[in-house]
């Protein structure tokens, strides 16, 4: 069954979290030592990690950048600072939800298992896909280009997924918004861009400049 991270402060509603996951068996750590959040992540091994924003001495933002840097595992923000600021900040960087406090536990418990079968059910199939002289493995969601890997989460790869299998096509934005957020998650006008964005950067950077061509008021494409 699957693993999950809680990181939050606040005992009484972390463990409230864990004794509800639980009946529905999946396996819970709650993280105590929050000056060094990362041990118990690399240690655990979490696939999907509930994260606060205000906690002792780092906030959530630090931890999920730095889980970012290492990981695409799942990351769903459950805060009560639920200004757009802070929902734009934690999608920005590489949070896959947020979940407002006080939040209805058996809703948790569905948008978990939403989140957990598309992450998981998304990388069953065994093949390759070639562009531009990059590989996309849908095995192991690693995207190479000249020998080199380019670390992908799990939001930017959907979105590489979705337009590789689409090539030649332009996908419409509602499209790869229905295939990054399923549910009724937290879905802003901003946060698709926030992610094709980020996605660029990184195709950017590994030589891939202008694979993704934005189609003004539709969407996006990468040409065939």
């Amino acid at each position: 069954m699957y693993r999950i991270l809680i990181i939050e402060d606040d005992m009484r509603i972390a463990e409230g979290i864990e004794e509800r996951l639980c009946q529905w068996d999946y396996h819970v750590q709650i993280v105590h030592d929050f000056r060094n959040v990362m041990h118990d992540f690399t240690q655990y091994q979490p696939q999907l990690v509930l994260l606060d924003i205000t906690l002792p001495f780092y906030d959530g933002y630090h931890w999920c950048h730095e889980i970012r840097n290492v990981s695409s595992t799942p990351i769903i923000f459950i805060s009560s600072a639920t200004d757009r600021m802070n929902m734009i900040m934690a999608m920005n960087l590489g949070a896959d939800d947020f979940i407002a406090k006080p939040f209805d536990l058996d809703v948790l418990v569905v948008k978990i298992a939403a989140l957990l079968r598309r992450t998981y059910d998304f990388s069953n199939d065994n093949h390759l896909m070639e562009v531009n002289g990059a590989i996309l493995n849908t095995d192991d969601q690693t995207f190479t280009y000249h020998g080199e890997k380019i670390p992908l989460s799990r939001n930017e790869y959907i979105i590489l997924t979705v337009l590789i299998r689409n090539r030649g096509k332009t996908v419409s934005r509602e499209k790869l918004m229905n295939a990054l957020w399923q549910t009724d998650a937290f879905v802003d006008e901003n946060t698709l861009s926030v992610n094709v964005n980020r996605l660029r950067k990184k195709l950017d950077g590994a030589g891939l400049s202008q694979l993704i061509t934005t189609k003004f008021g539709i969407g996006y494409i990468i040409e065939a």
